[in-house]
């Protein structure tokens, strides 16, 4: 029996997530918090999933999952298991999330969608063919559910900026900065890809496109490593992705942008900055200072016009009504809470949750147009739009009446 054949309320949801170190670890917070804030359908923590018997079965314990496992193939075929939650590396989100569809899981897979197109693109026919059986499917852009970004997105669509022209998108980091910083799976293509271009480039890319509710239509960019070489487990190793990457994106509706990342950039931790300039207003955000948003209301007298400090905290703001009095503010791993609510009330309401795996694509073919654009010298490349189906989805925020109040 599949976990579609078991009739609704019977039980609780099993979630099973794979993987256990930084994104495992981050995810299972969210699902440990989530149901002490938001009204989500019930759950369980049912099993993790790792490589290393020992090592899981600590985590597990220590992050509230009832079991361990080694075998991810052996979780997705169980009865119990319901949801498939995906924190492992890049070049392991295709075999899974294919498998996990096809028994009838919901999958939720960390960004990247994957580490190659043509992974993402056998991604998408799963999760469309999954869909038509009532199975969801999401990929974990978690910055969009951050209180201060959803709110500079409706802001946006409601028209405060007038018409977007410009975008500014930076998503800088220090962690390998040192040149004898020893090499991990990020600093090998095999294993992850792409370096700062796919693992923190994406974000820059879905925002660019989630706040303005727009897709980027062609790309020009460039790609660089810095340290060619570090040290591994028998010896130097060279390094086969990029530290840094530049690139300039065209959207459909006429707004340009700019996207710099780095995993090189001292003193720089998690800083991820966004500008949007319109016709009638600007705004601005920054990762290091995650409550706050600026904005600028152009259409006021110039003599007062300035970027106005908005703290995000407000029960009136997206998410915010589900957590503490006003004033008192929120940090990072709030945004993971907020993707397992959605994800959640997507399944219990019949929806599909947004980002899809076709959105996923789209940052993965804006990817992939700015590397062909740095292999080539720069030339403006186009970047092929995502074909999507008509389906009913869930807003992107929910609305504060639709957020337990916890005052």
């Amino acid at each position: 029996m599949t976990s579609l054949q078991v009739p609704a309320g019977t039980r609780p949801l099993g979630v099973a997530v794979i993987g256990y170190a930084f994104m495992g670890q981050a995810h299972s917070h969210a699902w440990r918090t989530v149901a002490s804030h938001f009204d989500v359908p019930a759950f369980e923590q049912t099993v993790m999933v790792g490589r290393n018997a020992q090592a899981v079965a600590a985590a597990a314990a220590k992050y509230g999952w009832s079991e361990s496992a080694t075998d991810w193939r052996e979780v997705i075929a169980r009865d119990d298991i319901d949801i498939v939650d995906i924190c492992a590396p890049g070049w392991l989100h295709a075999k899974i999330a294919t498998a996990a569809l096809a028994a009838g899981k919901h999958v939720l897979v960390e960004k990247p969608l994957a580490n190659s197109l043509a992974e993402s693109e056998t991604m998408v026919r799963a999760a469309r063919s999954a869909r038509a059986a009532g199975v969801r499917s999401m990929v974990g852009f978690n910055y969009r559910r951050l209180p201060a970004l959803a709110l500079a997105r409706r802001l946006i669509a409601n028209g405060r900026l007038g018409t977007v022209r410009q975008v500014r998108a930076s998503y800088l980091q220090d962690w390998l900065v040192d040149g004898e910083s020893p090499m991990t799976w990020r600093l090998r293509k095999e294993s992850a890809g792409s370096g700062a271009l796919g693992d923190i480039a994406s974000h820059a890319v879905d925002q660019v496109q989630f706040l303005l509710g727009d897709t980027v239509t062609a790309a020009s960019g460039m790609l660089h490593t810095f340290v060619t070489e570090r040290p591994g487990p028998d010896g130097p190793e060279p390094v086969t992705v990029d530290d840094a990457a530049w690139a300039r994106l065209s959207l459909a509706g006429g707004a340009m942008a700019s996207v710099e990342v780095s995993r090189v950039a001292l003193g720089q931790k998690n800083a991820l900055r966004l500008e949007v300039y319109g016709t009638t207003g600007s705004i601005t955000f920054n990762l290091e200072n995650p409550n706050e948003l600026y904005f600028l209301d152009g259409t006021e007298p110039v003599e007062v016009q300035g970027f106005r400090r908005i703290l995000v905290t407000e029960p009136e703001h997206p998410y915010v009504s589900g957590w503490w009095p006003q004033g008192h503010v929120l940090g990072w791993e709030h945004s993971f809470t907020h993707q397992i609510r959605d994800f959640l009330l997507a399944i219990d309401g019949g929806t599909d949750p947004s980002p899809s795996f076709e959105e996923g694509l789209g940052v993965q073919r804006v990817l992939a147009a700015i590397e062909s654009s740095s292999a080539a010298g720069g030339i403006t490349t186009p970047v092929e739009p995502v074909e999507t189906e008509p389906v009913e989805t869930q807003p992107a925020e929910p609305a504060p009446s639709s957020i337990a109040s916890r005052s």
